[in-house]
């Protein structure tokens, strides 16, 4: 006897396997001696298995026939019990189907298939399943009912998930994930998803570049499979194919989702239908990619938002001469379009950062809270590379915005269609920025000048995105690679939502804008300097102090009604810059003579008037 006779079928198998490895298909001698019947027995019991979802209704009408046979033969007398199960059973999955994930079609059906089975079972034992025209109704029922089970979407669709995933070993070593394996898979409604652990030494990044290959040994078009790793486990990920794209088509705007800039403003939807949300207070933000990508719907967006927070100011600057933002003009307290507006604004909008960080440091606070009497500020610039090139003066106030704007809630969004080296790499803007947004971009170089640095190869893929509105977000809650779409605001929509908000828009708080009134009284060469120059000049002036100025601060405080005087008439009454106001005003509340009565607000403690 040879010694393959002597071999187990579990040996062979094994063997099998390692043959097909080396890609040597093996292949099995039969003779006169080799035993057929197994042969046949294990073909058609891998043919049976291979399309047991088909068979499953026979194999129901098989299961039925028995069941009805042994109750006829045992107990013929619990038929009528057998048609009150059935028939509880039936509305208890119509009722609450949903909670085992059934929609209603499928709960309908399901009821319909226990009721049909339960009452032919309930009749075949009292009456013999043999008596006409049981038999009958059996075959023909059977198959009726069986349409509905061949021709449901998702039954077919998680049998051809089922068969391409057999295929994973084939699949895996062609594109040189030798050993990895499918933990477990589901069918969604785009698509399917698969839990995949690598073999030893391989990495989430190994596969995210054999996405290409993938496609091809999976069998989908272009741009289908997404590969996101699972924080719990180095190696392990999850491979998504996108079969049909959820976001084909544009996604309307239903609305603003907040109220106040504290609450994470919702831009689009991930693949998945869960909305993208992120914050913006206290944080910079920068948005990139090419024209046509839809960065100008993504501003929309943003600014739909932000116009109905009755806790922030918005000011704009296009320097397209207003073409993306003017139409939010009757909701932005000030729009710049030449460079020298945008130099003023962005200087301004430095006096107030410090004018708020001076009163946070004299009363001992760390942040600015906003509210509608002491809104955030917004800057919303687009076109940012163009700033740099037309007005590369104000790139100074930028960089001071995007270093110290976080406490004092002056925060900085920046838009650029050409997200080059020059304008994003030369400067601390980009590197302050914490939520990064990338509509489609041309070159994978793009990719890191607006995400990061080694974005791309980490699977951040904004080179690939195929549709106006598709992008990518990096943020703090935002720190795995999931495409997006934003919601598309037209031409009528942005107009109706800035005249419904145009009137809840508030106004400068006290210290803001007695920070712009004394910035605006210094000389126009210090205005025009950088931020550290004109904090220079203001020491200097701080040292030119009116002799009677103190008097007539006293006289202010002294003669303030009950709910004080402001920053600003101080201003006016001494003639003096609020940095000196406020270090007077914080020794004489320190000494017990005044008393701050609420935010920017001052007063002489009763006792203390004469």
């Amino acid at each position: 006897m040879s010694r393959r006779r002597h071999l187990s079928r579990h040996q062979i198998r094994r063997n099998a396997r390692r043959m097909r490895r080396w890609g040597v298909e093996p292949m099995m001698m039969i003779d006169d001696d080799t035993a057929f019947a197994p042969i046949a027995f294990v073909g058609i019991s891998r043919w049976l298995w291979r399309y047991r979802s088909e068979l499953a209704p026979f194999a129901v009408m098989l299961l039925t026939e028995t069941t009805a046979v042994a109750l006829h033969i045992i107990h013929p007398e619990w038929a009528a019990w057998l048609v009150i199960i059935a028939t509880t059973t039936a509305a208890l999955i119509a009722m609450f189907g949903q909670m085992i994930h059934l929609r209603l079609s499928e709960r309908l059906y399901a009821a319909t298939l226990t009721t049909a089975a339960g009452d032919w079972i309930a009749a075949a034992t009292a009456y013999s399943p043999g008596k006409p025209p049981l038999p009958a109704l059996l075959v023909v029922g059977g198959l009726v009912l069986s349409v509905p089970w061949w021709a449901h979407r998702r039954r077919r669709a998680r049998v051809r998930v089922e068969r391409t995933l057999a295929a994973w070993p084939d699949i895996s070593d062609a594109v040189g994930l030798a050993g990895s394996r499918i933990q477990s898979a589901l069918v969604d409604l785009w698509g399917y998803r698969a839990r995949v652990a690598l073999a030893r030494g391989q990495t989430v990044e190994d596969a995210i570049h054999m996405i290409p290959a993938l496609e091809s040994g999976l069998g989908t078009r272009r741009g289908a499979v997404r590969i996101q790793p699972i924080p719990e486990k180095a190696n392990r990920l999850e491979l998504r194919v996108i079969e049909t794209d959820p976001h084909a088509d544009a996604i309307s705007w239903l609305g603003p989702s907040i109220t106040s800039i504290t609450q994470p403003i919702e831009l689009g939807v991930f693949e998945d239908g869960s909305p993208v949300r992120v914050s913006l207070l206290r944080r910079h933000a920068l948005v990139g990619g090419v024209a046509g990508s839809g960065k100008s719907g993504g501003v929309n967006v943003t600014m739909g938002n932000l116009s109905a927070c009755p806790d922030v100011i918005v000011w704009g600057v296009d320097l397209k001469r207003g073409m993306e933002l003017l139409p939010w003009a009757s909701c932005l307290d000030r729009v710049a379009t030449t460079p020298s507006e945008a130099a003023a604004l962005l200087r301004d909008a430095v006096a107030i950062l410090d004018g708020r960080a001076e009163m946070l440091a004299m009363n001992g606070l760390r942040v600015w809270e906003p509210t509608p009497d002491a809104p955030a500020l917004i800057l919303l610039i687009d076109e940012y590379a163009e700033l740099v090139e037309e007005a590369p003066h104000a790139i100074g106030f930028a960089d001071s915005i995007a270093r110290r704007g976080r406490a004092p809630a002056v925060t900085l969004i920046a838009a650029t269609q050409r997200p080059s080296q020059k304008a994003m790499g030369n400067s601390a803007v980009r590197s302050q920025m914490d939520v990064r947004i990338s509509f489609r971009v041309r070159e994978r170089r793009d990719v890191d000048l607006i995400l990061g640095q080694g974005m791309h190869r980490a699977g951040w893929h904004a080179d690939r995105l195929d549709a106006p509105g598709k992008f990518l977000i990096s943020a703090p809650e935002h720190d795995i690679a999931r495409r997006a779409r934003a919601y598309l605001l037209d031409d009528v929509t942005v107009q109706q939502t800035a005249a419904r908000h145009a009137d809840r828009r508030p106004a400068l708080d006290a210290v803001s804008a007695g920070a712009l009134r004394e910035a605006s009284s210094l000389p126009h060469s210090a205005m025009d300097a950088p931020p550290r120059l004109w904090e220079t000049t203001g020491r200097h002036a701080r040292e030119a102090v009116h002799s009677d100025a103190e008097e007539a601060l006293w006289a202010a405080l002294r003669d303030a009604p009950e709910d004080g005087v402001s920053l600003a008439d101080l201003i006016e009454a001494t003639g003096m810059r609020r940095t000196w106001i406020y270090q007077r005003l914080r020794q004489l509340a320190d000494a017990g003579l005044v008393e701050q009565v609420q935010r920017g607000w001052w007063r002489a403690v009763t006792g203390h008037e004469t």
